[in-house]
């Protein structure tokens, strides 16, 4: 059963994102299924992708919208750092220290930061890693945007990122593969694997929430011209392995692959008070 459970396991996490690379390479970047959806937001008359001149648009879609994972980012760095000073404050050595913390309400915030230390710190590596690996692609295949191609009024010719990627070294100017914006909002499912590690029954609300989020920050920017679609999805498969990878690195498969309704049922048998909250 254990073994059954473990190729389970591996069988979604990494069998489901690689099937989809698969079909995104054979869909997107073989044929011209990006360039024709791109179209439909170009106006061929003024060479231009008109939501690209909407500030408002901008404003809100790409600069407002950083703020969810980036002060997600920055609490975990905050709650990381915190984590490793209530161990050093010893009760016989510290009474009016803590005293002073728990009549200010600080004390519960430092407890609760000691105690999900692991958890701060996944969230840091787990974004870092994620950004590095986005950053590192986009700059060994060097595609560029398609505003910045000839076939929309640019000067760069376009071409596919596998034509370009280069393993050990930096391979020209362009910036746009995989999508960075959509990157962003997929970096959320890092919380996702937090929350399969204490079994939260929610915990698929905050995978499909950060795929949503993912999904709605790289459709908006193909909207200015700025991507194309196959980039949001090949920033969300990069980041759910890159997401993956460092869970299982910090929490190990055991605490991640135990389904979360299975998980509840096994911890407590149902009684005839709780049966009906266990069937919701």
């Amino acid at each position: 059963m254990n073994s059954r459970s473990r190729v389970d396991f591996y069988a979604v996490n990494f069998g489901i994102p690689l099937a989809c690379a698969v079909v995104v390479f054979l869909m997107f970047d073989l044929t011209r299924i990006d360039i024709a959806f791109n179209n439909l937001f170009f106006d061929p008359v003024t060479q231009t992708f008109p939501l690209d001149h909407v500030h408002l648009f901008e404003k809100i879609t790409h600069k407002w919208a950083r703020i969810i994972p980036n002060w997600t980012g920055e609490i975990a760095i905050l709650g990381a750092l915190l984590s490793f000073l209530w161990p050093r404050l010893k009760a016989e050595k510290h009474p009016k220290i803590i005293a002073f913390l728990e009549r200010i309400k600080v004390a519960p915030v430092l407890r609760f930061a000691s105690k999900h230390r692991r958890d701060f710190l996944y969230v840091v590596f787990a974004f870092s890693i994620s950004t590095g690996v986005i950053h590192y692609l986009k700059g060994h295949t060097s595609v560029y945007c398609p505003i910045e191609t000839t076939q929309y009024g640019g000067k760069i010719e376009h071409k596919e990122w596998y034509e370009n990627f280069d393993l050990l070294k930096v391979a020209g100017d362009g910036r746009c593969w995989p999508g960075g914006h959509a990157s962003g909002g997929f970096t959320m499912l890092a919380l996702y694997f937090v929350a399969r590690r204490y079994r939260w029954r929610y915990s698929k609300a905050v995978l499909y929430g950060s795929l949503a989020l993912g999904f709605v920050y790289g459709t908006t920017r193909v909207l200015q011209g700025w991507h194309y679609m196959s980039h949001t999805f090949w920033a969300g498969i990069v980041v759910w392995l890159a997401c993956l990878l460092t869970a299982l690195a910090f929490y190990g498969r055991t605490r991640l692959e135990t389904p979360v309704i299975q998980a509840r049922s096994l911890s407590t048998e149902p009684t005839p008070s709780r049966a009906g909250s266990l069937l919701q």
